[in-house]
């Protein structure tokens, strides 16, 4: 553990984002964004990486490794905070580690727009948050649930696999239940949460179908739902919740999104010219043309408005990516790189 100690000393002394090791090969460090080998350290014996298996996982997560060749856990090192993930490729264990800070970070801390700060006012919605892995989604979540805590008296659930930030108990009543550990599973710790009188419910991630419609229920029953995906747009957020489920379910869905859905937030994390990371991001707000889009399974229309309706507060992502431009936050070559839309980006320069 000496080995593992000692990297996750100089993730926190370079203000790295991850961490990763695997067997027979150097570690590496991902600092602004950019994966940096690190070639003084040895590489990874098979018996430091089992070492690191036994240490860090519990009984329940090691039975879990054991069934599914893969375990979540959470890591606590001289007081930082780590998310860890273990699993097998092509017979050999492979580990990734993201540092999670104990400061929970503001809207303002982290270059949002305020407007965001409206969702975690409202009583009851259906809020997302999507983009890609390690481009921020729990750390914007967790702002948005601080916000509740600090502001008024809630009862907050949290269902994550494992607990990222912990929250101190301010104004509102907060129990976080990890997945593996308090609860078998997301859909499970969801059911639950309707008989503990719940205000506030923030899935760390939606990775099924009985999730997606229980949190889905819950917005349409009363409840403030938070939760991420792993999509590039707020369109394809929609998209991907609808497929899930049968073509016999569909109409359904639809109808329950239309009306429970608050607004979806989409992030990606650009590397700036000046070091560091700033964000770009799509802000969906349901309304009533929103709303016939997804009834009318007209979603594809659903990025036109979003580019059409600033005057709403929305915010289109090729939009944002040109006042970074501007701004001189990133390069022109960023920009295009990370567009969904490079073409419709080009005649907005």
């Amino acid at each position: 553990m000496d080995e593992i100690d000692k990297l996750v000393d100089l993730v926190v002394k370079e203000g790295a984002s991850d961490l990763h090791f695997e067997e027979d090969r150097v570690p590496l460090i991902r600092v602004a964004g950019q994966l940096v080998p690190l070639t003084k350290y040895p590489k990874f014996s098979k018996s430091i990486m089992e070492s690191v298996l036994n240490s860090m996982l519990s009984p329940i997560k090691k039975q879990s490794f054991k069934e599914t060749l893969s375990a979540d856990f959470a890591y606590l090192h001289k007081g930082e905070r780590f998310r860890g993930h273990i699993f097998i490729e092509q017979g050999r264990m492979c580990a990734a580690f993201r540092h999670i800070s104990q400061q929970i970070p503001t809207v303002e801390d982290l270059n949002l727009p305020d407007i965001l700060k409206n969702f975690a006012r409202m009583k009851a919605g259906f809020f997302l948050v999507v983009g890609p892995t390690g481009h921020g989604k729990s750390t914007t979540l967790a702002s948005l649930v601080e916000i509740i805590n600090t502001e008024r008296l809630e009862n907050i659930i949290t269902i994550e696999e494992p607990i990222e930030y912990q929250f101190n108990q301010k104004k509102s009543i907060i129990h976080q239940r990890e997945v593996g550990v308090d609860t078998p599973s997301f859909a499970t710790a969801l059911h639950d949460s309707f008989r503990a009188d719940v205000n506030v419910i923030m899935v760390g991630e939606m990775r099924d179908k009985e999730t997606m419609a229980t949190a889905v229920s819950a917005a349409e029953t009363g409840h403030l739902v938070f939760s991420t995906l792993h999509t590039n747009s707020a369109s394809q957020a929609i998209d991907r919740i609808l497929d899930s489920f049968d073509a016999s379910q569909q109409s359904q869905i639809r109808i329950q999104l239309a009306s429970s859905l608050s607004g979806i937030f989409s992030q990606r994390l650009i590397p700036k010219i000046s070091g560091g990371r700033v964000p770009a991001y799509e802000l969906l707000i349901n309304n009533a043309a929103i709303a016939n889009l997804i009834r009318d399974k007209r979603t594809h229309e659903i990025d036109t408005v979003i580019e059409t309706s600033s005057q709403l507060g929305m915010v289109d992502f090729n939009r944002c990516l040109v006042e970074r431009v501007n701004q001189g936050a990133i390069t022109l070559e960023n920009a295009y790189l990370y567009s969904n839309n490079p073409k419709t980006l080009e005649k907005m320069l």
